[in-house]
């Protein structure tokens, strides 16, 4: 069930770059991540109510509001930096460099989560670095 969940996430990826192209014409790139955060949050709390998952936030230990709270700074500085990458570059040179964060990800994930870095991965990484440089240089 992950899997389809993970595509699903990868088609509305490439919608959100392809929209907000489109979208932050004549808009200011922070006025339009907020416009698109708002959205967020709205959809996110909809999603709460509808599956009834509201009585849970009483259950949230400290160490998850915070690293809740982290993982929220660190989403809205990459949304700031992708709106203002889209509105200034062409989307087929910002998406790739955005996605490099597969790279970033599976090395923090080695270094802090302490997750397995198989040579597989070590190939996927130099394929993914290699594809992202072909497409923006």
């Amino acid at each position: 069930m992950w899997m389809a969940f993970a595509i699903g996430s990868a088609v509305f990826a490439s919608l959100t770059s392809i929209l907000a192209k489109i979208g932050i014409d004549g808009v200011n790139s922070n006025l339009a991540t907020a416009i698109r955060t708002v959205v967020v949050v709205f959809m996110s709390w909809g999603m709460v109510f509808i599956t009834n998952a509201q009585g849970g936030i009483g259950d949230i230990s400290k160490k998850s509001w915070l690293f809740l709270i982290l993982s929220g700074l660190a989403t809205g500085a990459s949304w700031l930096c992708y709106y203002r990458a889209l509105q200034i570059g062409e989307a087929s040179k910002v998406v790739p460099i955005d996605k490099m964060s597969t790279v970033l990800t599976l090395a923090l994930a080695f270094i802090f989560l302490h997750e397995t870095f198989t040579v597989k991965s070590l190939i996927g990484c130099a394929l993914i670095t290699i594809g992202t440089l072909v497409m923006v240089l």
